[in-house]
């Protein structure tokens, strides 16, 4: 779903200045699997050793079925031009999201 919105709001974030990239854990394989089912038109990346997530900090404690477990939190960075971070979305919820971030990169501008 949010994969799907972001794909629907792609050339309006493109006119917003914006690049967007997915990251996962999932393997290259799955990735691209999954690219081509939905159509996406930006680039999915791998982080299948999780690497990324520690660095930025998104692997967190998560209540599932009243267990505590790691898990990745879906997280959207904002990265501006000079390579900072602008805005951090944490905890997003999937449907929607896309417009909420086009409608902070156009109040950013």
């Amino acid at each position: 779903m949010e994969a799907c919105g972001f794909r629907d709001a792609y050339k309006k974030m493109q006119k917003a200045g914006a690049v967007v990239l997915g990251i996962s854990a999932d393997a290259p394989q799955a990735q691209k699997k999954f690219e081509t089912k939905y159509d996406l038109p930006y680039t999915l990346l791998s982080d299948a050793d999780k690497k990324v997530c520690e660095a930025f900090g998104v692997i967190k404690d998560k209540n599932m079925y009243g267990r505590m477990v790691k898990g990745i939190t879906r997280t959207t960075f904002v990265i501006g031009p000079d390579g900072k971070i602008q805005h951090i979305f944490n905890n997003v919820k999937a449907e929607g999201h896309a417009e909420q971030v086009l409608e902070y990169l156009n109040s950013a501008v």
